[in-house]
């Protein structure tokens, strides 16, 4: 979709002036509806992308591929019940190079593999920490309901520090060895900017929110889109939403289901997001799978 980002830009500040007429429980909601609706849908089509990605395995029965899926998503919460210090750590790793890759995904072919990851990892960071920093308290609570652990704040400022040398530096090296990155990168420190503003401005979970589904889902569902149809149109996307429906379905009710047994308690916050990062592990291997795969012919 041509001039996406013009769009998104124009909705976050829409979404910065709601907040202030918004009630901190007011964003919470709103926050949770928008993540409950494009949010989860960006991540509910894996299994027609698997498919897309391995032609060659079109034998394997729907059901199987189904199964192995959730498989690892099962892995996932096992992993939060079990090691939850480990699955978070692992939620925040995977997250922060998901975000990034989907962000750069375009250098894929003009450095390499190493160094472009390692760009995107601390891309993500840099979100991640941003949020992390202007929200100590509310992180640091879901930090303890699931790990048990208590983190100091001071950690979330180390990471934002490390994280932006760590992006400042490769952003400038980038900048300096390829001519065509120069615009992005520019536009990208003004949509840092804005991300600072919003969620320093904004609660925890309105702010993620603006960030998850404007800047990442949306995105991500465009490129899906022109992933398994060519081009994106409304067409194609109506398509998406129903081949992603019951699966998408499934996600809201097991959601709906944790919200009404823990809605009075910050439990519920903890294990959103262990949920999240549960269908976060396959959704973000899948995606790197489609952005190398030979189909992949996502036009910008």
């Amino acid at each position: 979709m041509k001039n996406y980002s013009n769009i998104a830009i124009v909705v976050s500040f829409f979404g910065l002036w709601m907040d202030s007429y918004f009630s901190t429980k007011l964003q919470v909601l709103s926050g949770f509806l928008f993540i409950f609706t494009f949010g989860i849908l960006h991540g509910a089509n894996d299994l027609l992308l698997i498919k897309t990605i391995n032609p060659k395995k079109q034998s394997n029965s729907s059901l199987k591929i189904l199964g192995s899926y959730l498989l690892v998503v099962l892995m996932g919460i096992l992993l939060f019940y079990t090691i939850p210090a480990l699955a978070l750590l692992l939620f925040i790793i995977v997250s922060a190079y998901h975000f990034g890759e989907q962000q750069w995904q375009n250098l894929q072919n003009d450095f390499a593999k190493w160094i472009l990851a390692l760009f995107q990892l601390a891309y993500g960071f840099f979100i991640l920490s941003l949020l992390f920093t202007f929200h100590p308290d509310e992180v640091q609570s879901i930090i303890l309901n699931i790990t048990r652990i208590s983190i100091l704040s001071s950690y979330f400022s180390m990471l934002l520090t490390i994280s932006g040398i760590a992006f400042i530096g490769l952003s400038i090296y980038f900048y300096w060895k390829l001519e065509k990155i120069r615009k992005k990168l520019l536009n990208e420190l003004f949509y840092l900017a804005l991300f600072t503003i919003i969620f320093k401005s904004s609660s925890l979970i309105w702010g993620f929110a603006i960030y998850f589904v404007l800047w990442h889902s949306i995105p991500s569902i465009i490129d899906q889109i022109k992933f398994l149809n060519g081009n994106y149109s409304f067409k194609h996307f109506i398509a998406y939403c129903r081949a992603a429906g019951i699966y998408w379905l499934i996600s809201i009710l097991g959601m709906a289901l944790l919200y009404f047994t823990f809605k009075e308690q910050q439990l519920f916050h903890a294990l959103f997001f262990s949920f999240l990062a549960a269908i976060t592990f396959p959704h973000a291997l899948v995606i790197t799978k489609m952005f190398r795969g030979e189909k992949g012919s996502i036009k910008k």
